[in-house]
This record gives C-alpha cells, sequence and structure tokens, in this order.
C-alpha cells in the first residue's frame, strides 16, 4: 500500500499515511501535493508522495524517550567506532559510568563487542577512538517516530531531503 508523507505547513514531518487519507486532504482543499512518483490515481492526479498541509498545526515537542531501542535507531545499529553493523551490539558510555559518566543522549553510544570491550574505562580520545557521528539527543520526537516507520525503499527515497534535510 502507497505511503505519504505528510508535513506541515512549515516543511516539518508531521506523519506518514495512507494514500487514500492524503487524497482526502488534497480534494478538502486541506494540503498541496509536493512530491509525486509518476502513478496517476487518474488521468489528472497523480499519487502522491508527499502532501503538505495548507495551514500550520502547533503540535508540542515531545521529548525521545532514552532507552536501549531508542539508541539503537539513532545510531542505525551502527558501531559509531568502527562501522559494524548488526543487532548483536552494545551501549558505550562515552565517559564511562565509573569516572562520573551519566545516562544520557550525548553520553552514549552504539558500539560493537570488540570496541566497547577495548576501550574499556577509558575516554575515545584516550583509547585512540574517534565517532562516526557525534552522539546527540533527538530534537524532534515526531521525526524520530517517523524514521522508525520510514521505508527505506527506493521509491520513498524522495522522503529523505524532508526527513533528514538533505
Amino acid at each position: 500500500m502507497q505511503k505519504v508523507l505528510l508535513l506541515n505547513a512549515s516543511y516539518e514531518p508531521l506523519n506518514i499515511c495512507s494514500w487514500r487519507r492524503a487524497i482526502v486532504l488534497l480534494l478538502k482543499g486541506k494540503a498541496v501535493q509536493v512530491e509525486h512518483n509518476g502513478k496517476m490515481l487518474n488521468p489528472d492526479m497523480p499519487l502522491p508522495l508527499v502532501i503538505r498541509l495548507q495551514h500550520y498545526i502547533n503540535i508540542p515537542h515531545k521529548h525521545v524517550p532514552l532507552t536501549r531501542k531508542n539508541l539503537m535507531h539513532r545510531d542505525k545499529y551502527t558501531c559509531q567506532y568502527c562501522g559494524k553493523t548488526g543487532n548483536d551490539m552494545t551501549i558505550d558510555h562515552v565517559l564511562p559510568r565509573s569516572r562520573g559518566g551519566k545516562d544520557e543522549w550525548e553520553n552514549m553510544v552504539v558500539a560493537c563487542l570488540r570496541c566497547n570491550v577495548g576501550k574499556g574505562n577509558k575516554t575515545p580520545e584516550e583509547a585512540g577512538l574517534t565517532f562516526r557521528s557525534k552522539p546527540m539527543r533527538p530534537i524532534n520526537f515526531a521525526y524520530f517516530e517517523l524514521t522508525k516507520q520510514w521505508n527505506t525503499a527506493k521509491e520513498y527515497s524522495v522522503w529523505e531531503k524532508y526527513l533528514y534535510g538533505t
């Protein structure tokens, strides 16, 4: 089933909806089509991939909870030191807990067992390791949840510029 990325009037990602819901929003004049894939619903209407609301909707931002699953998602199940990927990753504290490191987004990264054990009770600098990407707190709950749902199929690659700002 075709999915459609729904953007706020400010182009901020809000949700992923069905193509039927997107068509209803378009026909009611509540949204405009931003992107389509060339497939036609009828001779006059291409099937949308991205739609944008006509009027801005204020949605209070929730904080993304710090959980193992969310850390894995943030770092894409990839060791932040060597780049290895997989489901058997561990969580590493950048500043080890034994040295005062806290359980915070900015102090935790996904690491493979080899890198985590090799780093031990040191900081990455002391262990000679560098980050693939700087550990940061996810800013937007809606964005974070969307990227969990996002089908990375090629037909949805047009969503990248709205989800990641590329």
